[in-house]
């Protein structure tokens, strides 16, 4: 399996590489592959199996860098778009469907029952990498919003406030430390 998680994680950094990626390589090194890191270590921790979360972390937003307009439904058309790359390597049936759901039911904007500990682990890694990205979140507020220092700042936090209310209980236990640290460093308090 270890082959197939580095052949579909060098074809979604190569997706992320291609001009038609409106989100640019940012979309590779500030959220996908830290989501990848961020699964891949913590499974143990949800029960969840490796290669499920290693291949539905990698193919989570592939549907958004693929074309900007499927963005409002990736999670939809990025279920589809993985079946389409999985389907070569001859998964299991019950994995690749597995995979799907993990993507289907990763965003915190939608409040769907997960089932499983992979969808959590999907979901939790997918929030948890806002606390690990600051930086980009940064960038956007103050290059791309032209926001003021402090309403940046705000903005940044309640983006991280509402990460962190999307998370299971193991995510929030996992990642209180940064988001009490981030709470400190953009509202000094």
């Amino acid at each position: 399996m270890e082959d197939v998680i580095n052949e579909i994680y060098n074809e979604v950094k190569r997706r992320c590489l291609l001009p038609s990626n409106a989100y640019g390589i940012g979309a590779w090194d500030h959220h996908i592959e830290l989501v990848y890191k961020i699964a891949t270590e913590i499974n143990n921790e949800y029960g969840a199996n490796y290669d499920i979360v290693a291949l539905a972390s990698l193919l989570h937003d592939v549907a958004s860098i693929t074309d900007k307009s499927y963005t409002e439904e990736h999670h939809i058309i990025g279920a589809q778009i993985a079946q389409e790359l999985l389907a070569p390597y001859h998964l299991a049936k019950e994995d690749v469907e597995l995979i799907k759901k993990c993507i289907l039911n990763h965003r915190g904007s939608r409040l769907v029952q997960k089932t499983t500990p992979e969808e959590v682990c999907i979901a939790d890694a997918d929030a948890m990498a806002h606390f690990y990205s600051v930086p980009s979140l940064l960038r956007m507020v103050y290059v791309e919003k032209n926001m003021s220092i402090d309403e940046g700042a705000e903005f940044v936090y309640n983006k991280l406030q509402r990460s962190y209310n999307k998370l299971s209980h193991k995510g929030k236990e996992i990642i209180l430390p940064n988001y009490q640290a981030a709470k400190i460093l953009l509202l000094k308090k």
